[in-house]
């Protein structure tokens, strides 16, 4: 389980991981060859071994566009990464970067290895604790894309996204070695509710939720599938003292972001005249979005924690959609608007937080 992509989303993802690779001193990558059991199970060990003074940490779906710019900044920081794939194609088109002309003559890079790449299932629990084994932390950012919805995400796969994230949860709390759990939700578990209600605050934050009901009720299944996720994650982290953090982000943007993942930006899009008329579609670059996660981590090493919204851009006019329109190449159904919006977007606890690194705009 996990990415269901498209060749060129793939052969996109190998390219940005390989200059991510290339951009980083003191950066290679390893896997165990000896058998396919070793394989298939944690092969990390080898590109860790000289990292051992280094903090290592866990990256789910390491690379997947979003996955990569967590990685990057993960490494620019000193921290040694143990990305996660689900499939052994992945292992074999990353092998190749290892052995490329440009690594192979690069001395400074292959004296100091950080990076290493594991296979483990999202339904395997197992192989989860197997990779996370001498991890500290944990960041999951898979999400599931169904090729067969027509969004990109059906009904089927908010089950499994919940599954999914249930798993890794559990494995984080019996994993002796990982002190810190943060999980990329989205902005959606916090915006999907009955308008009609007159008593909402008008103020949305990290101590909003959607309405899983509503959800359900109006098809919005990538929606419900991160609902689903983060609610669980909440209910393993509180029954098994598991310390967990939750990034509720807008809609990714980024060069090539959406060439890479179209079906994610199409799901995150349904109902997107909605979000429009209530002042609720918010955008976050993708790097500034993995900023946030690595400074997040290391503020739960402090007194952190809980849940962050984290968005850096509302869409509130028309020329703004225009140009979302032309960036994401979808077509948003909006209507001309007054400019009175009834909700106002807040992400005011990662902006303190976010206070000498990067500022994610607040809007009040």
């Amino acid at each position: 389980m996990g990415f269901v992509r498209t060749d060129e989303s793939r052969r996109t993802e190998i390219e940005e991981f390989r200059r991510m690779l290339l951009s980083c001193s003191g950066v290679v990558y390893k896997v165990g060859t000896e058998d396919e059991d070793n394989r298939r199970r944690v092969t990390a060990g080898k590109a860790i071994e000289h990292a051992v003074d280094q903090k290592l940490v866990c990256v789910t779906s390491g690379v997947s566009f979003f996955g990569i710019a967590v990685v990057k900044q993960l490494l620019l920081r000193g921290y040694a990464v143990r990305i996660i794939v689900d499939n052994e194609e992945d292992i074999d088109r990353l092998r190749e970067i290892q052995i490329s002309e440009e690594i192979e003559g690069s001395s400074s890079i292959t004296s100091n290895n950080r990076i290493g790449v594991v296979v483990a299932k999202f339904n395997e629990r197992q192989s989860l604790i197997e990779a996370f084994d001498g991890c500290c932390a944990v960041f999951h950012t898979t999400a599931f894309i169904d090729p067969s919805g027509f969004s990109g995400y059906s009904k089927s796969m908010a089950e499994i996204e919940a599954k999914a994230a249930e798993n890794v949860a559990e494995a984080c709390a019996a994993t002796s070695s990982v002190r810190n759990y943060v999980l990329t939700s989205s902005l959606l578990t916090c915006i999907w509710r009955d308008t009609s209600n007159s008593s909402l605050s008008p103020v949305v934050d990290h101590n909003s939720w959607s309405d899983e009901s509503f959800c359900s009720n109006k098809k919005l299944w990538y929606a419900l599938g991160k609902l689903k996720a983060e609610r669980v994650s909440w209910r393993v982290a509180e029954e098994k003292g598991l310390k967990l953090t939750t990034i509720c982000s807008g809609l990714i943007t980024g060069p090539r972001y959406f060439c890479a993942n179209p079906s994610s930006t199409i799901a995150y899009l349904k109902g997107s005249q909605d979000m429009y008329e209530q002042g609720l579609l918010a955008t976050v670059d993708v790097n500034k979005l993995a900023e946030a996660h690595v400074k997040v981590l290391e503020e739960m090493n402090k007194t952190g924690g809980g849940r962050y919204v984290c968005f850096d851009k509302v869409v509130r006019r028309q020329e703004e959609v225009q140009r979302l329109e032309q960036e994401t190449g979808l077509h948003i159904n909006t209507v001309s608007h007054d400019a009175v919006f009834r909700f106002k977007l807040s992400n005011r606890k990662l902006d303190r937080l976010m206070s000498q690194v990067h500022r994610c705009t607040t809007v009040y």
